[in-house]
């Protein structure tokens, strides 16, 4: 009788940095932004209110059209400054941009019926909760060991180089 073990072998799991972590959920959230729109165009009167030049309660106009563009682009510019900004600036600017775009996001359900409840509540509930992994993630990032400013006079630099 031949007795079967099973071999384990765990999968690695290397440490992400903070910077990426932030990067990816600000990408989750952009696509998660933009396709709520694009799913919302699938509403009945939607598509037939922008042809009429209307979006929910306002005009078609190049000042919307401008405040819409700069909505999506928050996010998208939060990936790159998340992985190029230095960690003090970059912890917060994400920690100052999060916030803003939790009312902002919340403003999305404003003037719906409870017909369209559940799907905005998903949206935004999915939203928030990125946001609220970027504000934890931005708020929790890891220190640097303190540095001593000055060496006591009783060291011996040029010995301990030696060592």
């Amino acid at each position: 009788m031949t007795l079967r073990t099973k071999t384990s072998h765990p999968l690695e799991n290397p440490p992400v940095s903070v910077q990426a972590k932030l990067a990816a959920a600000w990408t989750s959230f952009m696509f998660l932004y933009v396709y709520v729109d694009v799913v919302n165009f699938y509403k009945p009167g939607v598509v037939d209110d922008i042809l009429k030049g209307r979006v929910w309660e306002f005009d078609v106009s190049s000042t919307l059209l401008t405040i819409f563009l700069v909505s999506v682009t928050i996010p998208a510019v939060m990936v790159m400054l998340s992985m190029t900004l230095p960690a003090r600036v970059n912890r917060v600017t994400n920690l100052v941009v999060a916030s803003l775009l939790i009312p902002y996001s919340v403003f999305n359900a404003a003037g719906e019926t409870w017909e369209w409840a559940f799907f905005y509540g998903l949206s935004i509930g999915v939203e928030l909760l990125l946001l609220a992994f970027i504000l934890r993630t931005a708020w929790t990032w890891p220190r640097t060991a303190a540095v001593p400013a000055m060496v006591p006079a009783t060291t011996d630099l040029r010995h301990d180089l030696r060592q």
